[in-house]
């Protein structure tokens, strides 16, 4: 399929924000989270999660183009997260996503447990994360009258 993650350096946060807000933008525009939705995120708070010991960023490529990133956050006792995953819009609907985990499940092998959250109103990716093995906990967030955040574990 010709995806491939590269792990990113300080070098490439720009690059990174800068295709977050792209792939984010749609999700914005449609809840109006101006407080929770990564592409209202400044390069600045991107740049501070680089610096973070336990934060690991990785560029998704597909032939050859940066078309999204992903974010790992390592957590207690084997316990990873990932927090965000981001694809431009025209690379959406692929099974990149699908690969990309593939990926990052092999990279961090020795994971006992992965979270992650998203937005219970989009099901497509509720079906994704479902598809990929991951399961509800229970744990939900409202941040306002159009969204609530959903929890998702995989063990």
């Amino acid at each position: 399929m010709g995806i491939s993650l590269i792990k990113a350096t300080l070098d490439d946060a720009a690059k990174l924000h800068e295709i977050q807000v792209k792939a984010f933008m749609p999700l914005l525009e449609k809840y109006q989270d101006y407080d929770t939705n990564p592409a209202n995120e400044s390069l600045e708070k991107v740049i501070t999660r680089f610096k973070q010991p336990f934060t690991d960023y990785y560029l998704i490529e597909y032939l050859e183009d940066t078309i999204g990133g992903i974010r790992v956050v390592k957590m207690s006792n084997k316990s990873y997260r990932v927090s965000p995953i981001f694809i431009l819009p025209e690379h959406q609907g692929k099974g990149i996503a699908q690969k990309v985990f593939a990926i990052i499940e092999e990279i961090y092998h020795d994971a006992r447990l992965w979270e992650l959250d998203t937005i219970m109103q989009e099901e497509g990716l509720c079906y994704l994360y479902e598809k990929l093995g991951y399961k509800k906990t229970g744990k939900s967030k409202i941040i306002n009258e159009k969204i609530t955040i959903v929890f998702y574990e995989k063990s």
